[in-house]
């Protein structure tokens, strides 16, 4: 099969990418692989490098770089709004509280979908509004599964510690009173993407008044539930687009894992 798109370029820097799909490879490894002159795969390699397309691993070889895995995620964003959509109105339903997912971005977390309460004193957070990383059920939700570096930086200010980040980890789910807004509780969940990262966290928030300052106690179960529903239909999607694999449940009824207890 022609692969050739007819701009030399372009076909020469894929044909790199392409060959290291299945793992690192030395300049001479991507010359074998792609066919091209030694000078070129390596001019093309740097770019890409520059770039945070491709990086080194700890001999030197190039790798697929950072880049490639948040581009990967922005083409799943829409994907992910979709299949969440109606998970958040039916967890609103369950839990009489308002719903919301969020992504982190830089060094707050951003609101990327939610099903607001339809009456009652509520706890609304419009989507797009941008969060600190330094309080609330979420945020630490968001950093507890964090690599050791990055969750030490996102700790600094923070109005949480290290050790109730383990605490998040342990139970799989994250709640506080009081602890990014007065008056507020909120109780958080993972969501997880293919390769088992987190990308986002699944919340429901209201007044402490009837959250209660233990909100986990009344809402971890429905929560936990909604994210793991979130993260299952987001791999059997991308599954189906990757490899025609059946298509994927309609949303049902969530139940809290036996597991899951406060």
């Amino acid at each position: 099969m022609n692969n050739s798109s007819g701009v030399g370029v372009l076909d020469k820097t894929v044909s790199v990418l392409s060959a290291l799909e299945n793992g690192p490879a030395s300049l001479a490894q991507l010359v074998k692989a792609t066919g091209l002159a030694r000078p070129t795969a390596h001019r093309i390699a740097v770019a890409l490098e520059t770039h945070r397309l491709l990086a080194r691993d700890a001999q030197g070889r190039f790798v697929l770089g950072p880049r490639i895995g948040e581009l990967a995620a922005a083409a799943g964003e829409d994907r992910l709004l979709a299949i969440a959509q109606p998970i958040l109105v039916q967890l609103r339903d369950v839990t009489g509280e308002s719903a919301q997912l969020y992504r982190p971005h830089a060094d707050t977390r951003i609101c990327v979908a939610a099903a607001e309460r339809t009456s009652g004193l509520r706890d609304t957070v419009p989507v797009g509004a941008a969060l600190p990383m330094t309080a609330g059920s979420a945020a630490q939700v968001l950093l507890a599964w964090e690599e050791g570096s990055r969750m030490h930086r996102g700790l600094r200010g923070a109005k949480f510690t290290a050790t109730t980040l383990a605490q998040v980890r342990r139970r799989g789910w994250a709640a506080t009173a009081a602890e990014r807004e007065p008056g507020v509780a909120s109780v958080s969940a993972p969501v997880r993407g293919p390769a088992g990262r987190v990308i986002a966290a699944v919340s429901v928030s209201g007044p402490i008044e009837r959250l209660t300052r233990s909100p986990g106690r009344l809402h971890a179960g429905a929560v936990v539930a909604a994210g793991e529903r979130i993260s299952r239909l987001l791999r059997v999607v991308l599954g189906v687009l990757a490899r025609g694999d059946d298509p994927p449940e309609p949303p049902g009824a969530l139940r809290a894992p036996r597991w899951c207890s406060p």
